[in-house]
């Protein structure tokens, strides 16, 4: 039986910020997940896809970042990135985007349908930290018989769920109204999962989420 790879980028440079280390949540993604296949976590950096073709399960962990030109390079220093996901995605490539997956990679125009899904400035928001709840629904094998995910984190809200995405997770924003939180994509031509879960360890310290993590990744690999 061939092992999996599975390829974690992690955010740095261009791709991150700070209010969340995507090194460390990196690492315990890659704890979560190692049951699965050959885990390598990779920094956010130009050449970060080389051997793409190889990878059966690409999780993107990066944040919002800068995109001044003089800090990590200008849009067009990244669009043979951007090219390069965006191709081997939409050619069957499985995507699991974690948490601010949502909210980064801004220079790409084909990431959010590729993610199935979009974090808008202005618009999007969360309310602060704490003990969260996130119900799932049944349906799917990501989420059946899982129920509901408590752990403390971030609860997004107002988040842009694309066309031909499919909703498997809310939570409730302060005025009590459901927000999507996890869905799955297969409309852009590969497979695709997003989790708004993970802002820092205190979430994955939480076996809810553990579980909708494995579950996630065995669904992509399957």
């Amino acid at each position: 039986m061939t092992t999996k790879r599975i390829l974690i980028l992690a955010g740095r440079g261009r791709y991150e910020d700070p209010w969340h280390d995507h090194a460390a949540t990196s690492h315990l993604v890659a704890g979560v997940l190692g049951d699965l296949g050959a885990v390598e976590v990779r920094g956010l950096f130009r050449d970060a896809l080389d051997e793409l073709d190889s990878v059966d399960l690409l999780v993107v962990n990066g944040g919002s970042g800068r995109r001044d030109a003089d800090f990590d390079g200008a849009d067009d220093d990244w669009l043979g990135f951007h090219t390069r996901l965006a191709g081997w995605a939409r050619a069957g490539g499985a995507v699991l985007g974690l948490h601010q997956a949502a909210n980064t990679f801004y220079d790409a125009p084909d990431w959010s349908a590729v993610l199935g899904g979009r974090w808008v400035p202005g618009e999007s928001m969360h309310p602060p930290i704490g003990q969260a709840r996130f119900e799932l629904v049944d349906g799917h094998p990501v989420t059946d018989g899982l129920g509901t995910v408590e752990a403390f984190d971030e609860r997004y809200c107002h988040l842009r769920v694309a066309p031909g995405a499919r909703v498997l997770g809310t939570t409730l924003d302060d005025d009590g109204a459901e927000q999507p939180v996890l869905w799955v994509n297969e409309a852009h031509g590969g497979r695709s999962v997003y989790s708004a879960l993970g802002h820092d360890a205190r979430s994955f310290a939480a076996e809810g989420h553990r579980e909708l993590l494995r579950r996630s990744a065995s669904w992509l690999l399957s």
